[in-house]
């Protein structure tokens, strides 16, 4: 299968539905990045973390953002929830014990979310945790590197998450690495995801605002100017 990709503001978006992304990165290695407007916006403003996701190995489109943004340029491209295929790549690695490294949130959080996926997917092989609260990179880079982790979920927010995935990426060349925000969060119980008619309409970050209004002057103005940059490139404004 070959990668398939489309153009938003001068990032690859992979074109994959959810399974073709899966059988996609079956059996390869590599960062999988899970793309929104804030993180294309923060990109086209710094330079490495654009780089970094230049060369990931998969881009799949995880804000409605980025769904909108390519259905005005044209593109049919149907979101793919991050923490949805994050839960799935634990259940494929899952299937033949492949060792799954967790890294990120606050300790209580990530021992929540752990305990819970091994309630869910027994066959799990958990081979490292570590909490996102570390200074030394270095000591979590080697760490991770010796637990022999080919699945390895980062839950540090962005760009924080992918700065790490780039150390660990450029040391370990037979693992998939993911970066995950808030997921774990979610597995712990910590916070509750949206209702399901706010997943399928693509509208799970109006939920999480409301819910938490700090969360306001994070998506605005960033998802308007997003949608207005996108129509400057369409029609070369």
């Amino acid at each position: 299968m070959e990668r398939k990709t489309v153009k938003i503001l001068g990032f690859n978006v992979d074109t994959f539905t959810f399974g073709e992304a899966l059988e996609y990165i079956k059996n390869r290695h590599g960062h999988i990045v899970t793309i929104n407007p804030e993180m294309i916006q923060a990109a086209k403003q710094n330079e490495e973390f654009a780089n970094i996701i230049d060369s990931a190995e998969l881009v799949i489109p995880d804000g409605i953002g980025v769904q909108l943004g390519l259905k005005i340029l044209g593109y049919n491209v149907r979101r793919i929830a991050g923490i949805e295929f994050a839960r799935k790549l634990v259940d494929m690695f899952s299937e033949n014990s492949e060792p799954i490294a967790f890294v990120g949130a606050k300790p209580e959080v990530i021992t929540g979310a752990v305990e819970n996926i091994k309630k869910e997917t027994p066959s799990v092989n958990v081979c490292y945790v570590q909490d996102g609260y570390f200074k030394d990179d270095e000591r979590v880079v080697e760490e991770i590197k010796n637990s022999g982790a080919k699945l390895v979920l980062v839950a540090m927010g962005s760009p924080k998450q992918e700065f790490l995935i780039k150390q660990l990426k450029e040391s370990m060349n037979d693992a998939v690495f993911i970066g995950i925000g808030g997921s774990f969060d979610v597995w712990a119980g910590a916070v509750k995801r949206a209702p399901l008619i706010y997943q399928k309409l693509g509208l799970e970050w109006l939920y999480r605002t409301i819910k938490e209004p700090k969360r306001f002057k994070r998506i605005f103005p960033t998802l308007p100017l997003f949608v207005l940059k996108v129509l400057q490139e369409k029609f070369g404004a």
